[in-house]
């Protein structure tokens, strides 16, 4: 039996003007059906899953492509939640478990929906809409596992929630972080412990419209921890940490799940593998509709998630695999494209940061990796690179770049009316559509899309522009796995391939792995003095790295996948003694 789900984006049709052409040139419509029709009481066309034969006319002849079409080859039940008529709607429920249990699957397939209904943010509705559904009519739709959680919850389950969209917090509070801790900590030591505990004990006194995004990150983690529940939901809490951060607050959540039900959805690899001890994982079509799949252990789940292939289901839910080479990008033998001065620059006197670089050169189809603590300098060095920030001594690379910023502002305009005008390399532009799948958002305005989404477009508009050196702060914030992972590789080869050159900021760790050949490793004091090195290679740039943030890291032994050694293990003393912290190779060591 197969499934045909319809999904129309309103945000993008442009209503009467097309003239309905969708209507118009679907067959059920010319043969009498009423498939597609105009509601009575609006302007935008209604599809009718049940009459659709899924001859995809309508999304071919779309001006706007707004129109998803999908013929799911699977027998799924009505869903659990629907948004409204041709909307996202998601199959199955995922469940805490004692421990931590985690939510993998691209963006736009359901997980922050997941957390909502499981914290009763958003009631079932099983796809019926204009009904209200009373607690029991929900209860007697739901399978007996959930009929059991939501009974519970109903009963008086405490829930905590850390959100997705921190910028939402800082709206919905215009205090201190210790304002805001203070009302759900239940004491002043309580409040002081957990601040210690996180290391925000500096920001306390500072309004949230004041902090960073990092800082902002951590004070919404820990006033979600503070709080006397029996479930605690994270939903992406690695974005804007650094490495070391992203650690820290891996083992406070993972000491949080030995005591507590812990439920998270996150994109950084090495985290969610380090955390959890059960995964859901959730596949389907991006805003169209996402099925959660059974339970599995940690690392089976992660494993068959990169293969694309569920095994207990027999579903296979994408055509690749997620490869991960066994060995490191690493130093490349090719001619020096440009060579770049010390830089130093001081802001604010001897109350200030201060920042000093190492003079150093790159190479043609280089990818240099910048790594290091927040608050070193990184965006700060990359902005001098550009041209963007002046130093107080030394000058800019004085080539033709192409930069993407840590922060993006969304305007007022057209994601196809950024592109206008640019000079763009028009095949690498056309592969980074694609790739990045934003065709489907070049006719909305650029408010109107998520983080991942307006990510997505500042990386493709800085890719194809035509330029020497390509300087990208934090690519992956905001993306998810797979998106990662493609834009690893498009990357690669365009700077491979056009013998162009680019530095990256990043602090996903995995990501760094898949495209840097070399390293410039920063050091210092957070927010009082930084460093940069000169590129080192691979290996001392990330051996010198991990060591200052205390990680030692092992591939999977069958997806060759990056994993964190959980602190005091047998293998981290191993590695941590012989000096290796970046996939140290036994066998290697005792030829």
């Amino acid at each position: 039996m197969v499934t045909r789900v319809a999904v129309m984006d309103r945000d993008v049709c442009i209503e009467r003007r097309c003239g309905y052409v969708c209507a118009k040139v679907c067959p059920p419509n010319r043969m009498g059906e009423e498939c597609i029709v105009v509601e009575k009481d609006g302007i935008y066309p209604v599809f009718s899953e049940e009459l659709c034969i899924g001859c995809g006319l309508c999304v071919k002849k779309c001006p706007v492509t707004c129109i998803s079409i999908i013929n799911v080859a699977q027998e799924l039940s009505d869903p659990v939640f629907q948004y409204g008529i041709n909307t996202f709607r998601l199959y199955g429920l995922p469940l805490p478990l004692e421990g931590a249990v985690s939510l993998i699957g691209k963006n736009g397939i359901g997980k922050t929906s997941a957390i909502k209904l499981l914290s009763r943010q958003v009631k079932p509705n099983f796809a019926v809409f204009g009904k209200e559904w009373t607690d029991e009519e929900v209860m007697a739709k739901l399978a007996i596992e959930a009929r059991r959680y939501f009974a519970k919850t109903k009963e008086g389950l405490k829930l905590s929630v850390k959100p997705q969209h921190i910028d939402r917090v800082r709206d919905a509070f215009k205090g201190t972080a210790e304002e805001l801790l203070g009302s759900v900590s239940g004491s002043r030591a309580r409040l002081q412990e957990v601040a210690k505990l996180f290391r925000i004990e500096d920001i306390l006194n500072r309004k949230l419209d004041q902090l960073s995004g990092g800082e902002l990150q951590k004070v919404s983690i820990a006033a979600s921890y503070m709080k006397d529940s029996d479930i605690y939901y994270f939903d992406e809490v690695t974005n804007y940490l650094d490495i070391e951060e992203r650690l820290r607050m891996a083992v406070i959540i993972k000491e949080l799940a030995e005591k507590k039900s812990v439920m998270m959805a996150e994109h950084d690899l090495t985290f969610l593998d380090y955390v959890s001890n059960y995964v859901y994982i959730l596949y389907g079509d991006e805003n169209v509709y996402g099925v959660v799949s059974g339970v599995k252990n940690v690392r089976v789940g992660i494993n068959e998630y990169i293969g694309g292939y569920l095994k207990d289901e027999n579903v296979r839910f994408r055509e690749y695999e997620i490869g991960f080479s066994k060995h490191s990008e690493g130093e490349i033998k090719a001619a020096t494209l440009i060579k770049y001065g010390a830089l130093k620059k001081e802001f604010g006197g001897s109350s200030g940061f201060r920042f000093t670089s190492d003079p150093g050169q790159i190479k043609k189809g280089e990818i240099l990796g910048l790594v290091g603590k927040n608050a070193l300098g990184k965006s700060l060095f990359v902005k001098m690179l550009a041209g963007n920030e002046k130093a107080d001594e030394g000058e800019g690379l004085g080539f033709k770049v192409s930069y993407k910023p840590q922060y993006i502002t969304a305007e007022n305009v057209v994601v196809s009316e950024l592109f206008a005008g640019k000079d763009l390399a028009m095949g690498i532009f056309e592969d980074c559509k694609r790739k990045l799948n934003i065709t489907m958002l070049m006719d909305k305005e650029l408010t109107q899309l998520s983080g991942g989404e307006l990510q997505r477009v500042a990386l493709t508009l800085a890719l194809s522009q035509k330029a020497d050196v390509y300087l990208l702060d934090e690519p992956s914030a905001f993306l998810d796995i797979e998106q990662r992972f493609e834009f690893a590789s498009l990357l690669r080869r365009v700077i491979s391939e056009n013998e162009k050159c680019a530095f990256v900021v990043d602090h996903d760790i995995v990501f760094i792995d898949a495209i840097a050949n070399r390293l410039i490793v920063f050091d210092g004091k957070s927010s009082a003095h930084g460093h940069a090195s000169a590129p080192l290679n691979k290996r001392s740039g990330m051996n010198g790295f991990l060591k200052v943030a205390g990680i030692t890291m092992r591939r999977d032994k069958d997806s060759a996948r990056p994993r964190i050694n959980k602190p005091g293990s047998q293998l981290d003393a191993e590695q941590k003694a012989a000096g290796e912290y970046f996939y140290y190779d036994r066998a290697a060591e005792e030829k």
